[in-house]
């Protein structure tokens, strides 16, 4: 039989089912079913997928001027390739829809209403003479054409790229040339692109060397999943050099880079030190953390928040007494106001001129003058750590890491209105559910009431 051998329906429909379960590739699926080629398979694939059985129907007829212009349009509206747009369609043959493209930009529109069955136009035909006298133009025209579908595919596949990994080194693009030159001309494509032939060919021996970081990668990719995220490029270093891998921490990071992975959560020590601004107090506490009644002993620090790419800032005052938060300030600039209104809040709750300290870092609003005139007034004694020493207020950074390890660790978050809410949660929960060991077996506020009754 000459010409293309027809197929029933239920013929595609069991070799497209056959394929969709995974276990036989195309090639072997043409083989074993006796289809010349593997590009039939892939458009009855094609033709399945957007239209369902309908789409295996043989169909035949013709089709109307209005109808060839809207399926050219579409496919350089849309960037698709010409297995695509006749899937789109429901065309039986891509051949039909290149022959369209080619009738549209070498003769116009117009020729695409008339019927093309046959052989070409005679040249002593009407529009021959114009189509011969356009064909530099029109070549022309598809050339760009061509340039343009080529760029469009080339900057989409790119960008899956950036989105995954960050920066685009210079394998990323061989990586897409190689992909793309199996439909586009390698020259064209290097001048795209601006890539010399020789670093193109560089990088492509070089993608075919064993990679030597492979197993560091796979450790890498272990460590990381297995902390939910939580781990950056510092605490995978440590935990690989626990496992027995001598490697440097600036390589881990840049193997995360390539691996498009880094920690989820970011929550970290706000350093408010601008040097010295205002006045600074002596360190009275001296790390003694112990106090045997409640406000004797107060101190405070501020953390930064890093979620969703936004930052928060919370400020809280903790008794050292029992640990309790007297106040806090949830703030999304670290603003003198933030530490005032914290302020306020805590001197409700205490009578003036009770002697009571109250220590922090060297941070600026520490240092201001009217931070340091309210607690003269109300009779406290400021108190500060030496500069750069987070050991002096380790009671403060010690509820920094609770915070970090029971509610960011724990959960999912939504948004980061969402863990603001969870944040005013937790912290009601800590200072009346949760219990320590140190505490007797009880919350803070609860070690407090019982002390004042005792």
């Amino acid at each position: 039989m000459s010409g293309r051998k027809m197929y029933s329906t239920k013929f595609k429909l069991e070799v497209v089912q056959r394929y969709l379960k995974g276990d036989i590739g195309l090639n072997s699926l043409a083989r074993e079913y006796h289809i010349p080629s593997k590009a039939c398979i892939q458009k009855w694939l094609a033709l399945y997928r957007e239209h369902g059985v309908s789409g295996l129907c043989t169909t035949s007829g013709t089709y109307s001027g209005d109808f060839k212009i809207a399926v050219v349009e579409y496919m350089h509206n849309t960037g698709a390739s010409l297995r695509q747009t006749a899937a789109h369609f429901n065309i039986p043959s891509k051949e039909s829809v290149a022959k369209w493209e080619r009738i549209y930009y070498e003769e116009g529109k117009d020729a695409l209403y008339e019927e093309r069955r046959g052989r070409a136009p005679k040249m002593g035909s009407k529009r021959a003479p114009a189509a011969k006298k356009n064909t530099d133009k029109n070549e022309d025209l598809l050339a760009e054409v061509q340039r343009l579908r080529m760029e469009n595919e080339y900057l989409k596949k790119l960008k899956r790229l950036s989105s995954r990994a960050g920066k685009i080194r210079e394998e990323d693009r061989v990586a897409v040339i190689s992909e793309l030159r199996q439909k586009y001309k390698l020259t064209a494509l290097l001048e795209l692109v601006h890539m010399p032939r020789s670093t193109y060919y560089y990088y492509v021996k070089k993608s075919k060397e064993p990679d030597k970081y492979a197993n560091i990668k796979n450790e890498i990719h272990a460590i990381y999943h297995e902390n939910r995220g939580r781990y950056g490029y510092r605490r995978i270093t440590l935990e690989l050099q626990n496992r027995g891998y001598c490697i440097n921490h600036k390589t881990v990071q840049r193997l995360m880079k390539e691996l498009g992975i880094k920690c989820m959560v970011r929550i970290k020590k706000y350093r408010s030190y601008k040097g010295e601004v205002g006045k600074i107090a002596p360190n009275i506490i001296q790390r003694d953390f112990s106090a045997t009644a409640p406000n004797q002993k107060w101190t405070t620090d501020i953390t930064e928040i890093s979620l969703f790419g936004t930052k928060i800032y919370l400020s809280p005052i903790l008794d050292m007494y029992n640990g309790e938060i007297i106040s806090y300030n949830i703030s999304e600039r670290p603003v003198l106001g933030q530490v005032m209104d914290m302020l306020d809040q805590a001197f409700e709750k205490i009578p003036d001129n009770t002697g009571l300290i109250f220590h922090s870092d060297q941070g600026w609003q520490y240092q201001h003058k009217q931070y340091q005139m309210r607690l003269r007034e109300k009779g406290i004694r400021q108190s500060m750590s030496r500069k750069g020493n987070c050991l002096d207020n380790s009671i403060m950074e010690n509820f920094f890491g609770l915070l970090k390890s029971e509610l960011l660790y724990l959960n999912k978050f939504k948004s980061m209105n969402e863990f603001k809410e969870e944040l005013i949660k937790y912290i009601d929960y800590y200072n009346n559910k949760r219990i320590k060991s140190k505490l007797k077996g009880l919350s803070p506020v609860q070690y407090r009431i019982q002390s004042l009754v005792a």
